[in-house]
């Protein structure tokens, strides 16, 4: 039998030689029962790829986030430019404003000019209605349509022959007229007669005889 072959050949060796001789045969012929371990270099690539696995999630959920972050960037770009827009049209009515507001205040202080040149002409204006109001002479109580056409005429005939004065030129007038518009009823009272003589000598004299 081999084994008793075996144990025939073994007789007479060695203890040292014998344990040697075995562990060499259980390097080559293992036992059918044992498995082999799994390397520690398998354990260490199947903790690395679910590693992996996980940073490729977490990448890929930074992904679709920067892709919401873009259509949100991209809308509010839309918003500024609107916002943009606005502002410039803003900015142009202000502008427009302003040139409307500049042009009239410099109408204003033109206006500002003109007022004070304004009533400078207006008191220009009183002080001469006022002087030739004073040479101006009213006739009281000739009845309406005694002077005719001509009252010029008529006033230098009858003042010379009521005051008895001899004017010497005759009377003269600048200017002559009835106060206020016709009246067509002569019953009523005469509108007065509004005259300015040409020289005050005459009407200093035509006052002083009244």
């Amino acid at each position: 039998m081999p084994g008793s072959r075996t144990a025939n050949r073994q007789l007479g060796k060695p203890s040292w030689q014998l344990l040697f001789s075995e562990a060499l045969r259980h390097q080559r012929d293992p036992p059918a029962e044992e498995h082999p371990l799994t390397p520690p270099g398998s354990m260490a690539d199947t903790a690395q790829g679910a590693t992996m696995d996980r940073i490729l999630q977490e990448i890929s959920a930074v992904g679709r986030k920067l892709k919401g972050m873009d259509s949100a960037m991209a809308s509010l770009m839309v918003e500024t430019k609107s916002m943009c827009l606005d502002i410039a049209g803003f900015q142009s009515h202000v502008t427009g404003l302003y040139q409307r507001v500049t042009s009239v205040e410099t109408h204003i202080a033109s206006w500002v000019d003109r007022d004070q040149e304004l009533l400078y002409l207006r008191s220009k204006l009183i002080d001469l209605e006022d002087r030739s109001r004073r040479n101006n002479v009213n006739f009281l109580g000739f009845t309406e349509n005694i002077e005719g056409t001509d009252i010029h005429s008529n006033l230098q005939e009858t003042l010379p022959k009521l005051t008895g004065i001899t004017f010497d030129p005759p009377l003269e007038f600048q200017r002559v007229h009835r106060l206020g518009p016709k009246r067509q009823d002569v019953t009523k009272r005469p509108r007065p007669i509004i005259a300015c003589l040409l020289r005050h000598v005459q009407n200093r004299q035509l006052l002083q005889a009244a």
